[in-house]
C-alpha cells in the first residue's frame, strides 16, 4: 500500500470508529474510556489475525491459549457477548506481573454496558476491519490518531498526557536518535516521543540498508526504547500505542514502568530522553487522614543525586533527566516558562545545569499549541559530556531561538503543522555548535559568563524579536485567533482559581 494509500485507509478506520464515540458518551462512557476499550478490543482482534504467525503467535496471547481471544466473541450479541467479553478480560488481567498482557489488561473492566452497544462495537465497527495490514502500520497510526481525538477532548483531561505531533517531531529530527541510543521518556504519557524516536531509527537506519524484515535488528532497536509513566490507565494505553508499533514483546516486561519517576534516582540511564513533563508546579498526593478525609500534601523529593529538594515538579523533572543522561547523552525536554526564571529552588537548579552540563539551545514555543489552555513553555536542548576540566562550566553559550514572538496557533483554527518548525529544525542542524549554525533573525547567543551573572540566573530571554502587532495596526490578528488566546487566558486563570480553591479548601498554606 501506496503512503497516500495508507494514510486514506487510516483516516477511515478511525473516522469510523470515532463516530461512536458520541453514542457511547450517552451512555455515560467517557471519551478516555473509550479509547481504552477501543485497546482492549482492538488487542483479541490483531491477535486473531496474527495466530497463524508462527514468529509472533506466542507473544499475542497466553502460552497455552487454543480457541480463545477474538473467536468467542465474533458473532456473539447480547447478554452472552458481554459474558464473554468480561471472562477474557478478567481471565488476561491474571496473567503474570511484568508481562505486557498483565500491564494492558490488569484490573481491567467492561464499561459498556449496554450489550446492543457492545455488539456493534465488536461485530460491525471492529470485527468488520483488517487491522493487521501487511507491510503497513495503519494499525498503530489510526491507534495514535484515536489517543490524538481522545486528547482533544479538553473535559477528559487526557490533553495532559499527549504532546502535539508537530513538536515531537521537531525534537526528534534535532536530537537524531540512532540504532545504538538508550531512549527514555521519565513522563510518557501515551508514549508519543518513544514512537517517534523508534520511527526515526528506522526510516533511517533500516529501511535504507533493507533490513525491514530483520527483526533481530528491530528487536534490538525496540529494547533499547522504554518509558515511565505514573497513571495505570496511561500506561496501558502507551503500552498498547508502543507494542502496535513493534515496540515491546506482548509476554515479556513491558516497554512502560508504571511508577513515579521522581521518587527514586534513575535505574537505568540512557542516551537520549525526550520528555514534556506534566504541567503544573506543584507534586502532591493525597492522603486519607485518621479521620477518613482525603488531603493533597506536598511531595518534596529528598534525593542524593538532586542539586535541591522542592516540590516543584518541572524543576524535579529537570534534575531527574540530567541525572538519568549517560555520557555523553543527550536531552531534550519541553518545560514551561517558570522553570526558566523561578527563584530559589529555580535558581540553584539552572546554576547547576549550565556548569554541570553543556546547555546549548532554548526554542521559545509560541502559545496555542497544548490542549491544556494558556500554557507558555520552551524546549531545552542539554548535553551530558565528560568535565573539561576543574571548575571549568560545561555550558559556553546558549542559543535562544524565539518561535513565540509574532506566532498565533489554536487547536482548531490554526493547528501547529510540521513545517511551521522546519525553519528551527534546519538552523539547529546546520553545525554541532550554536555559535556555528546558519544565521536567523530569531536567533541570540548568550555567553556563559552573561547568563551566570544575571539576576536569579533567569533564562527568560527575550526583546531582539520586533512584535509586528506592537506598532502596526494593519498586523493585527485576526478576531477568531484574539478570542481563542482570550479563552486559553481564561483557562488558564480559571485553573489557577481552582487550584487556590481546592488548597484553601483543604486548609493549605498557598504559595507567594
Amino acid at each position: 500500500m501506496s503512503v497516500a494509500g495508507n494514510q486514506a485507509e487510516t483516516r477511515r478506520l478511525v473516522d469510523k470508529l470515532w463516530s461512536y464515540c458520541n453514542v457511547l458518551r450517552d451512555e455515560g462512557v467517557s471519551t478516555i474510556d473509550y479509547v481504552e476499550q477501543l485497546t482492549f478490543l482492538l488487542y483479541l482482534k490483531i491477535a486473531d489475525e496474527k495466530k497463524n504467525d508462527p514468529i509472533v503467535q506466542e507473544h499475542l496471547l497466553p502460552r497455552g491459549w487454543t480457541n480463545r481471544g477474538w473467536v468467542e466473541l465474533e458473532d456473539q450479541t447480547g447478554s452472552e457477548l458481554k459474558r464473554r467479553y468480561e471472562q477474557l478480560l478478567t481471565d488476561l488481567g491474571e496473567q503474570p506481573a511484568n508481562t505486557a498482557h498483565n500491564l494492558i489488561f490488569g484490573k481491567a473492566q467492561n464499561k459498556i454496558q449496554n450489550a446492543a452497544n457492545l455488539s456493534r462495537l465488536v461485530n460491525d465497527l471492529i470485527g468488520r476491519e483488517i487491522w493487521s495490514v501487511h507491510g503497513t502500520d495503519v494499525n498503530g497510526d489510526a491507534y495514535e490518531q484515536l489517543l490524538s481525538r481522545g486528547a482533544a477532548d479538553t473535559k477528559s483531561g487526557a490533553g495532559q498526557y499527549f504532546t502535539p505531533r508537530p513538536l515531537i517531531d521537531a525534537m526528534v529530527r534535532c536530537t537524531q536518535p540512532t540504532p545504538e541510543d538508550t531512549i527514555t521518556d521519565p513522563a510518557c504519557g501515551t508514549g508519543g516521543f518513544l514512537l517517534a524516536a523508534h520511527a526515526y531509527i528506522v526510516d533511517n537506519y533500516v529501511r535504507p540498508n533493507g533490513l525491514d524484515r530483520d527483526r533481530e535488528k528491530l528487536g534490538q532497536i525496540a529494547k533499547n526504547i522504554w518509558g515511565t509513566e505514573l497513571v495505570h490507565g496511561t500506561a496501558r494505553l502507551a503500552a498498547m500505542n508502543l507494542l502496535l508499533h513493534g515496540i515491546g514483546s506482548w509476554d515479556d516486561q513491558p516497554a512502560v514502568q508504571i511508577e513515579d519517576a521522581l521518587a527514586r534516582n534513575a535505574r537505568s540511564r540512557a542516551s537520549l530522553v525526550l520528555a514534556n513533563p506534566p504541567f503544573g508546579k506543584k507534586s502532591s498526593i493525597t492522603v486519607v487522614n485518621e479521620d477518613g478525609k482525603a488531603t493533597r500534601e506536598d511531595v518534596a523529593y529528598k534525593r542524593d543525586d538532586f542539586w535541591v529538594t522542592t516540590t516543584n515538579k518541572q524543576l524535579n523533572f529537570v534534575q531527574h533527566i540530567a541525572r538519568q543522561l549517560d555520557i555523553p547523552g543527550r536531552a531534550a525536554v519541553v518545560v514551561p516558562d517558570n522553570v526558566l526564571f523561578e527563584g530559589g529552588a529555580g535558581e540553584t537548579v539552572r546554576r547547576n545545569l549550565l556548569r554541570d552540563y553543556d546547555v546549548h539551545t532554548l526554542l521559545r514555543l509560541p502559545t496555542g499549541i497544548f490542549y491544556a489552555g494558556g500554557v507558555k513553555a520552551n524546549v531545552l536542548f542539554f548535553d551530558a559530556k565528560p568535565p573539561t576540566g576543574v571548575d571549568q562550566p560545561l555550558t559556553s553559550k546558549l542559543a535562544v531561538y524565539d518561535f513565540r514572538t509574532n506566532q498565533h496557533f489554536t487547536l482548531k483554527t490554526k493547528a501547529l503543522r510540521g513545517e511551521h518548525l522546519d525553519d528551527f529544525v534546519e538552523w539547529y542542524l546546520s553545525a554541532d555548535r550554536p555559535e556555528d549554525r546558519k544565521p536567523n533573525d530569531r536567533v541570540q547567543l548568550f555567553d556563559y559568563a552573561k547568563l551566570i551573572a544575571r539576576d536569579k540566573v533567569n533564562l527568560d530571554l527575550i526583546g531582539w524579536v520586533k512584535d509586528e502587532s506592537a506598532d502596526d495596526a494593519d498586523s493585527l490578528l485576526p478576531p477568531e485567533v484574539i478570542a481563542a488566546e482570550i479563552v486559553e487566558d481564561l483557562q488558564a486563570a480559571l485553573s489557577e482559581f481552582a487550584a487556590v480553591a481546592e488548597a484553601l479548601g483543604n486548609g493549605e498554606e498557598m504559595e507567594s
